[in-house]
């Protein structure tokens, strides 16, 4: 009966500590270097500093790729607001001097930080930023009207 014990005791550790390496193999490397720019975190707004890390890189992603994200549509509704792509759900506006005023819109809105980290993924594969518009277009239009005009 000890035996058995002990044996699934070893088991289960062996479980934990594997499992455990795996996920944190997920957490860095590879999957944190992109091909494009990324804004540093320093000078945004506190809320994104406090946010998931996927969220703080779909703001940096925006915030350094203003030329891409512009052509980018957003399927969340935000076009009531005033937004024209999925740039303005991160970026309100920027001033003469260059600096970067933030919409805190995308912290709590998953559509918008979705497309932004499809983008970077696709981005990252070697896709135009047609093909990024078809995929964009054809997997989140389901969720309502582009707010692209």
């Amino acid at each position: 009966m000890r035996k058995n014990f002990l044996y699934r005791l070893v088991v289960v550790s062996l479980l934990i500590v594997g499992l455990s390496g795996a996920a944190g193999g997920c957490a860095g490397g590879a999957e944190d270097e992109h091909t494009s720019p990324m804004a540093e975190l320093e000078g945004m707004p506190e809320d994104v500093l406090a946010a998931p890390k996927t969220v703080q890189q779909a703001y940096q992603f925006a915030a350094a790729n203003p030329e891409i994200m512009k052509q980018v549509p957003c399927y969340c509704g935000c076009g009531a607001m005033g937004h024209t792509s999925n740039y303005a759900c991160y970026v309100s506006d920027v001033s003469a001097d260059g600096t970067i005023n933030f919409d805190t819109h995308a912290l709590g809105c998953s559509i918008c930080v979705d497309i932004t980290l499809d983008t970077m993924r696709l981005l990252d594969e070697g896709k135009s930023v047609e093909e990024i518009l078809t995929y964009v277009n054809a997997t989140y239009a389901q969720y309502g009207p582009s707010n692209i005009p």
